[in-house]
């Protein structure tokens, strides 16, 4: 099987699975709450633009992570899948000068819905009847977290021939601080939209420019020191470490 045909076969792969989970999202979303869904969808949208390329990796990390994780807590998991996937779009279309990817946009889109819906369905799981919202968005963190890195190391083992895990390890070390910041960040979301209103938490939206700033300015530093193949043998020594 050449290389075409194995990212082909793993993109079709996610896009199955997504469609599953999703398709059982809806069958179990049963409120909807019109408004405030609409906010988070506009602040999970304008926030997906502020992205950063991640060194040694054909990708990029969006702020929009907090209303990602405020949508799977609050929100029907219909919602949540949705929000999700509109912000990916906005997130991945392309830029003045360069053509639009179908693939590249199929695989992002499959990825996000397929991490989207474990991560919100697991919250409003019947099992789970006693969660906290700490608990709560400790878990959906995670589960976005492995959803969406999974994947993209699968993809990038898949197309560029590396190791999985390697790759994977390397997402790690350059993207579980961002989660952890952003479940913090979700966390004052919480906090104010339950004592002064969502209105307010519009405020947030500079406090997540201003983590954009830093991670740019970081990754850029990182790239002048070290090479993306050195980023990589890097990873790899982790990972066997």
């Amino acid at each position: 099987m050449n290389n075409t045909r194995r990212i082909q076969t793993f993109i079709g792969a996610m896009m199955l699975a997504a469609a599953g989970c999703a398709g059982y999202a809806g069958y179990a979303s049963h409120t909807w709450h019109g408004l405030f869904a609409l906010a988070v969808l506009v602040l999970a949208a304008a926030t997906s633009r502020m992205k950063v390329k991640l060194p040694g990796i054909d990708g990029n990390m969006s702020m929009n992570l907090p209303f990602l994780l405020t949508a799977a807590i609050n929100l029907s998991a219909a919602e949540a899948v949705a929000i999700g996937c509109i912000s990916t779009a906005v997130q991945c279309w392309p830029g003045k000068n360069r053509k639009f990817n179908p693939q590249q946009m199929a695989f992002n889109l499959s990825m996000m819905t397929f991490a989207g819906s474990l991560a919100s369905l697991m919250l409003h799981a019947s099992w789970l009847p006693g969660t906290t919202k700490t608990l709560g968005l400790v878990m959906a963190t995670v589960t976005l977290f492995l959803g969406q890195t999974g994947p993209v190391a699968g993809i990038v083992a898949v197309s560029e021939g590396k190791s999985a895990g390697a790759v994977w390890w390397g997402l790690v070390h350059l993207s579980f601080p961002y989660y952890v910041v952003s479940a913090g960040v979700t966390s004052m979301v919480q906090a104010i939209s339950s004592h002064l209103g969502w209105g307010l938490a519009l405020a947030v939206v500079p406090v997540m420019y201003m983590i954009h700033r830093c991670y740019k300015l970081y990754f850029s530093r990182m790239v002048e020191v070290l090479r993306p193949e050195v980023l990589v043998k890097a990873a790899a020594a982790g990972a066997g470490a």
